[in-house]
């Protein structure tokens, strides 16, 4: 690696989500969002926290722009509660949390951190998923369109960067978790809503690229897109591909429709082959191709690999798994696709506590090939290690791990600069410690710790941990000291 700074106009900085990290989930107006009574669930059969409180930033937001500011942050991406602004998701705007939105994103310009929003973070508002299924419901469409116009205009000029909905693989991967799924509709004979609802996301993302550009003067717009390159276990042709399947399936059926409007073909074949195509009306596909993204957003945490796996007619389509007591080996499966491809555990790569694979060079290998394929410019909108992380007697927090991980992540960053990739900011995940999706706030990522447990938030005291002096460093050097 060359060890010159980054483009002096680089955007550092970090990312959270409205309901991992707000908290205040029914106050000022706020009705409850999907993750909400998901998270409730969590608790009840788990043990991890809400998002009632979650990291308080709601309330803490001027100490955590603060904190930022002294680390350096250029940018700040963060996601706007859709139930904050519309508590039934559609109907009468709650001028509370337009307020909220307007003070945090006014105490970011002021300090010099340009703020990168989310219109979509999972977080569908309850009253849709009560009124009509949520995401599961065509209706959406138009009700998201609803949310996007009133909060476009109303923050258009403040912001220039909009991302549009939040990772639709994981959300495919992981629709249990990531959306409200009715118990019957979890028994494998109803994947196909998988595939349609995701079809109703790029609906809703292209008209929210149409907005954004109809819109905000000079505003710039994409989807932020949960990506994991997919590696052939061997070099066996069979191995080969079947990561050329999983790649199609997993990666390139959504940036395809992102940058050409299309559906990646070997992928749709195989979807059709299986009764899992989305049902697509009438001009549907002109909707999609019109919603021209200016960028892709990236949240990047690790590669996968994928082997070849034989339609025997005994072994079952199923989906990833999870490892949910961030124990080495307990995750409780891999995605298999009979005939088409299997994932599998690399034997090359270390992992995370929770099984997530850990290979600095993915991101590289990332960047390469998707500014080869697109030629479109890329964000880093997560990226980072999920850990135990103990507060020490005297307040301190010794994660040198974290280190070790974003300056080696960050170096692929540069080495994919110095190849010609166009590489605009690297908003790693998280700016604070919040509530993860599905292993609770013990699984920390933040710069700065949050004092809080599952059971007991106490009263969510920030303490610097030793990587936020490593990554003040970082912005301060522009990437040269590592």
């Amino acid at each position: 690696m060359t060890h010159n700074a980054f483009p002096k106009e680089f955007l550092w900085g970090a990312s959270t989500s409205a309901y991992q990290v707000e908290g205040a989930a029914y106050e000022d107006g706020k009705k409850a969002s999907q993750q909400d009574i998901i998270n409730k669930d969590s608790y009840n059969k788990f043990g991890f926290a809400t998002a009632d409180i979650a990291s308080d930033e709601y309330h803490h937001y001027k100490e955590d722009v603060a904190l930022m500011k002294d680390m350096g942050f250029k940018a700040y991406r963060f996601s706007i509660a859709w139930s904050r602004i519309f508590p039934d998701g559609v109907g009468e705007v709650n001028p509370k949390g337009v307020e909220y939105y307007h003070n945090l994103i006014d105490e970011l310009k002021v300090n010099n951190i340009e703020p990168i929003v989310t219109l979509y973070h999972y977080d569908c508002p309850w009253a849709l998923v009560e009124k009509y299924g949520g995401w599961l419901n065509r209706q959406i469409v138009a009700d998201f369109a609803y949310y996007a116009e009133y909060v476009i205009n109303e923050f258009k000029d403040d912001i220039k960067y909009w991302t549009t909905i939040n990772e639709q693989s994981i959300i495919v991967q992981y629709w249990t978790q990531k959306c409200y799924i009715p118990e019957e509709l979890q028994d494998g004979k109803h994947d196909q809503m998988r595939y349609q609802l995701n079809h109703y996301m790029n609906l809703a993302h292209a008209i929210a690229c149409n907005l954004v550009h109809r819109i905000v003067p000079n505003g710039q717009v994409g989807a932020a897109l949960g990506y994991a390159p997919v590696y052939p276990l061997t070099s066996k042709p069979e191995d080969v591909i079947a990561a050329q399947n999983a790649q199609a399936l997993r990666n390139d059926y959504y940036t395809d429709i992102y940058f050409k409007g299309i559906y990646n073909t070997a992928a749709m074949k195989y979807l059709e082959e299986h009764g899992l195509a989305p049902v697509i009306e009438e001009g549907d596909m002109e909707l999609i191709a019109s919603g021209e993204s200016d960028f892709l957003a990236l949240n990047y945490y690790a590669s996968e690999c994928a082997k070849w796996c034989n339609d025997d007619g005994i072994k079952k389509m199923c989906y990833s798994g999870v490892n949910r007591s961030g124990k080495k080996g307990d995750i409780s499966g891999f995605e298999t696709h009979p005939g088409f491809y299997e994932m599998c555990k690399n034997p090359l790569l270390d992992t995370t506590d929770w099984d997530w694979a850990i290979d600095p060079i993915g991101m590289e290998v990332m960047l390469r090939d998707l500014y080869n394929r697109y030629n479109k410019p890329l964000m880093i909108t997560e990226n980072g290690l999920g850990a135990y992380d103990i507060l020490t007697e005297d307040q301190q927090v010794h994660d040198h791990y974290r280190i070790d991980y974003l300056s080696k992540h960050i170096a692929a960053i540069k080495r994919a600069i110095n190849r010609g990739v166009e590489v605009i900011a690297y908003c790693p995940w998280s700016a604070v410690d919040l509530l993860s999706t599905s292993n609770g706030v013990k699984k920390r990522y933040g710069f700065i710790y949050v004092d809080r447990t599952d059971d007991d938030p106490k009263e969510c005291k920030r303490f610097r941990k030793d990587s936020f002096y490593w990554y003040q460093n970082v912005i301060r050097t522009n990437g040269e000291k590592l």
